[in-house]
């Protein structure tokens, strides 16, 4: 794999299910990192149901925010243009047009760029080098099951006694690893010779049933018939009904999707701890609690004894009624002290959410539009101002009752305006308002009169801006109604007042929406009174209290990858740098802005009032530094990757390089403990010790961290610790 990385741009790794694709890719990267200067990226493409959204994916893993209007490809081509990367796309048959395409752009356009891609097919363009994933020969087969074996029934290892009854299960198993892997698991109720003896059983039973195809495929279907079988009753329902999630799961989505039709809730969660126990089930601890997912293999298995039964459609429509729920629960949640945790939550469940919408599209469903319409915070909010106009625009084209038209219409203006698409935004507003005012719909046209009022404020017809604006603030407000929305309309309208040089009024309005949001717990929208406040200050010559301002509004933004209010912030920052006269720091700011202006869409709008203290920024600095010079740094600051941005604005230490492998590495922070401590010298008891968990935890954590990496010893998991660190 080495050798054909450096002699192709495009490696294609097919083979069939749980032959170790995956692992092989991961391990050839991880040994190949260093001749890629910007960096090694997996993107997992399982997940990943609408063809359209793969370069969205792409974008999204790879840290790239675009909120334009661009097309993504462009974007993603420019990002990587003069940069050395390896790209790894993962689990991509089911996209495998849309993936040709993406990488058939990619390698015309970025020459620095090589792709390493699994696939059951090629991908069919010019240059790819295929090469065949085939199972394990005996003596690697041997160690993992030897490996996995002791990771369930300690102290296990193969010697004379044992070692022909090993050599005929995996010879049996077909030298497949995850076949091999789900085998190995049940030594901890079967002994060897029973282990062959249920195998051979069940073989010779499925190979007289089933003819042709390829040999390998028939073989991991057989193990994981076997291994489906063995389960209980209960265990083979759950399985397949999982099969319907995308990406991860929690424990309440399980018992509202999965249960009913005799499956007692209670159930569920007794079911999936012996799926875990089987290793079908893989559990990930994450902040916000364990979280569940099947490996590829198996989620495809389930789905095919799903359909079997002629359940697909009840279970996927039961998936989509649990995300509707839950995103509007997420959207009543959003006014309030947890916006952070629904952030996060969100992207954990954004998998969920896509297979939910296209679903929905799928069926011309009106419920596509509603869920595309509440999940508004998500997009507006947090950085998916991309994704979500996808699936607004795809929602203008299903019919829908004209209240759910109405929202869909003022939530997509509101992302097209924050995009920069002018014209478009105000057309959507407009009809949205027209249908308002016929209908009577109160709630419709304060959202639309809102948004449309922002679209006048960027593009400098302040007059008209201040009128609809407070249009709005009245409707709000005789509706009763107290949220992030009506919090923006105060302080977008104090925007306009710092423009007219009203800072006095600009200051009372951010004030009474910075009260509104601490008395609620608000963040989001209270970041944006914040950024205003420090306009004011910094207006005013308080330029100490305005760079305190400046980063506080900063570090809220960040935690929503609110890409709009980053880059806000960090102007104000570089405006007060160069007032404070250190001209370095504001023309590295300045550079940063630059680089992340042209993924919000035109600097600063293209507003004159917005841009003109930007020019004046960049004189002062020019005037301090000399031309030469602070092009020098200016460029430095266009070098910052995102993150770095951000720290070095909020004042903390840069880190080191880290994006190489921190972008590669599939372990859960726990697992990276436990791979820590093992390179440490650590025995499985004394990491459990350490870690306060019970034994049967830690070989759990070893056995996961054993397979993703694709190791067969603890031995490589402390070298490849080592090297990380190095």
């Amino acid at each position: 794999m080495r050798r054909l990385l450096a002699e192709s741009r495009l490696v294609t790794l097919t083979g069939v299910g749980g032959v170790g694709k995956t692992r092989l890719a991961l391990r050839a990267a991880a040994e190949t990192h260093r001749a890629f200067r910007d960096g090694v990226w997996f993107v997992e493409l399982a997940g990943v149901t609408d063809p359209e959204l793969v370069v969205h994916t792409v974008l999204e893993q790879l840290g790239v925010h675009d909120d334009t209007v661009r097309q993504h490809r462009t974007v993603l081509v420019e990002h990587l243009r003069d940069r050395q990367v390896l790209m790894i796309l993962d689990n991509c048959e089911h996209v495998v047009e849309a993936t040709a395409d993406l990488v058939d752009v990619l390698l015309r356009g970025v020459p620095g760029l090589r792709v390493l891609t699994t696939s059951r097919e090629r991908l069919g363009i010019n240059g790819e080098h295929l090469w065949q994933v085939v199972p394990l020969r005996q003596d690697p087969a041997l160690t993992l099951f030897a490996e996995r074996a002791a990771a369930v029934e300690p102290g296990f290892t193969i010697g004379a006694d044992n070692h022909r009854t090993v050599t005929q299960i995996c010879a049996l198993l077909g030298g497949i690893p995850l076949a091999i892997e789900l085998a190995a698991v049940r030594l901890r109720v079967l002994t060897l010779d029973h282990l062959l003896s249920r195998l051979d059983d069940t073989f010779r039973v499925l190979g007289e049933g089933k003819r042709g195809g390829d040999p390998r495929h028939q073989t991991l279907l057989a193990a994981v018939d076997w291994s489906f079988h063995l389960c209980t009753r209960s265990e083979q329902i759950l399985w397949a009904r999982a099969s319907v999630f995308s990406g991860t799961f929690d424990l309440e989505a399980a018992e509202r999707v999965c249960s009913g039709d005799s499956v007692a809730v209670a159930e569920i969660m007794r079911s999936l701890a012996g799926l875990v126990d089987k290793s079908v089930v893989i559990a990930e601890q994450h902040p916000s609690g364990t979280r569940f997912r099947l490996l590829e293999p198996l989620r495809q298995y389930g789905l095919e004894k799903l359909r079997g039964a002629g359940r697909e459609q009840v279970l996927r429509e039961r998936h989509r009624d649990h995300f509707i729920e839950w995103a509007e629960r997420r959207e009543e949640e959003w006014f309030g002290p947890i916006q952070p945790q629904i952030f996060s939550r969100t992207r954990l469940e954004h998998p969920n959410l896509r297979s939910a919408l296209d679903f929905c599209f799928e069926e011309s469903s009106e419920r596509g539009v509603h869920l595309a319409s509440t999940l508004w915070f998500y997009w507006a909010c947090c950085g998916m101002l991309g994704e979500g106009r996808h699936w607004l625009d795809r929602s203008l084209l299903v019919p829908a009752p004209d209240a759910e038209r109405a929202k869909t219409l003022w939530v997509n203006g509101y992302v097209a305006t924050l995009q920069g698409d002018l014209t478009a935004s105000a057309a959507m507003l407009e009809e949205c308002r027209q249908y308002a005012k016929a209908s009577g719909d109160a709630t419709a046209l304060a959202y639309a009169t809102h948004r449309l009022a922002c679209t006048h404020l960027v593009g400098d017809d302040l007059d008209q801006a201040d009128e609809l604006f407070s249009e709005a603030i009245d409707l709000y407000r005789d509706q009763g109604t107290v949220n992030s929305h009506t919090m923006l309309a105060g302080i977008e309208l104090a925007i306009s007042a710092t423009f007219r040089h009203d800072f006095a009024t600009a200051e009372r309005l951010c004030l009474e929406a910075k009260t509104v949001g601490e008395a609620h717990g608000e963040l989001w929208a209270q970041a944006y009174a914040i950024y205003v406040l420090a306009l004011c200050a910094w207006a005013s010559g308080d330029f100490d209290r305005a760079d305190q301002l400046g980063r506080e509004c900063l570090r809220i933004k960040r935690t929503f990858h609110d890409l709009l209010g980053i880059v806000l912030a960090i102007e104000v920052l570089a405006w007060i740098a160069a007032s404070q006269g250190n001209a370095v720091r504001a023309a590295t700011l300045l550079g940063a802005t630059s680089e992340i202006w042209q993924s919000v869409g035109y600097p600063m709008f293209g507003s004159r009032y917005f841009g003109a203290p930007h020019g004046e920024c960049e004189a002062t600095i020019i005037a301090a530094l000399g031309e030469q010079e602070f092009r020098a740094v200016f460029r430095k600051g266009m070098d910052l990757e995102l993150d770095d941005a951000i720290s070095y604005a909020i004042g903390e230490e840069v880190a080191e390089e880290t994006r190489v492998m921190a972008a590669l590495t599939p372990l859960t922070k726990r697992e990276q403990q436990v791979a820590d401590l093992i390179a440490g010298g650590m025995t499985n008891k004394e990491i459990a010790a350490r870690l306060v968990i019970a034994r049967r935890t830690a070989e759990g954590h070893v056995e996961r961290i054993l397979q993703k990496l694709g190791f067969t010893s603890r031995a490589q998991i402390a070298t490849w610790v080592t090297e990380r660190r190095n």
